[in-house]
Parts: C-alpha cells; sequence; structure tokens
C-alpha cells in the first residue's frame, strides 16, 4: 500500500501556503470574519494553534491572534523576503507556514499573530 504524501491531502492553494511559503489574498480567507468558540489547528498536522478567546479582528483581511495556544505551539524566524524583515511562525510539529508576527496587536501581548486561513482547521467547542 502506498502512503499518502502531505500534498495529496491538501488542495492546491493549502500547498502552496504551508508548504511553499505563499500567502492568500486578504479578505479571501474563510476565517478572517469568523468567531465561533473553539480552537483553530494546523491545517497539515491538526497541532492546536490557537483558542477562538485570542482571536480578534485586526482589519488586515486575515485572521489575527493576540497569542498562541502554549509557549511551544509555534515556531519563529526571521524571514527577509519581500525586502523586509519580518518573523514568520511555522506550526511547530510539522513546520507548516502559517503567516507572521507582528508587535501591533492588542493587549496583553501586544502580538498579532497574523494567520492564512488555508493553514488552520476549526474544532468548534462542544457546549
Amino acid at each position: 500500500m502506498i502512503k499518502a504524501s502531505k500534498k495529496d491531502k491538501l488542495t492546491e492553494e493549502q500547498y502552496a501556503v504551508t508548504k511553499m511559503c505563499g500567502t492568500e489574498p486578504p479578505f479571501s480567507g474563510k476565517y478572517n470574519k469568523h468567531f465561533e468558540m473553539g480552537i483553530y489547528i494546523c491545517v497539515c498536522c491538526e497541532h492546536p494553534l490557537f483558542t477562538s478567546d485570542t482571536k480578534f479582528d485586526s482589519g488586515s483581511g486575515w485572521p489575527s491572534f493576540w497569542q498562541q495556544v502554549n509557549p511551544n505551539a509555534i515556531n519563529k524566524k526571521e524571514d527577509n523576503t519581500l525586502q523586509m524583515t519580518r518573523i514568520e511562525i511555522t506550526c511547530a510539529k510539522c513546520n507548516s507556514h502559517l503567516g507572521h508576527i507582528f508587535d501591533d496587536g492588542p493587549k496583553p501581548t501586544g502580538k498579532r499573530y497574523c494567520v492564512n486561513s488555508l493553514a488552520l482547521k476549526f474544532k468548534k467547542e462542544n457546549k
């Protein structure tokens, strides 16, 4: 039996974002204006990344969070593409590209984790 590759489990758009460090167009992602209670997980490996409690509307056109689900959920590394210096964020479990982190978010952290919807899945909170 041949095991399916990660590329076979993702749409072309998801693969372009998570494995090729792409970006979806602003205001196009399904989680940009999504505010149900639950947890956002990596589309590639289902590793928990963010909770809805930390999501906010940044007006940037991408889902934004002021904190990751735990200190070990996300890796950060310098990104010098596009003739600027930013901090790229990737899934700590599978290293898939999620987006970038900026220092213009709300209190208490002042951070804005700017994430592509295509890099996320959502698990609704059961009440």
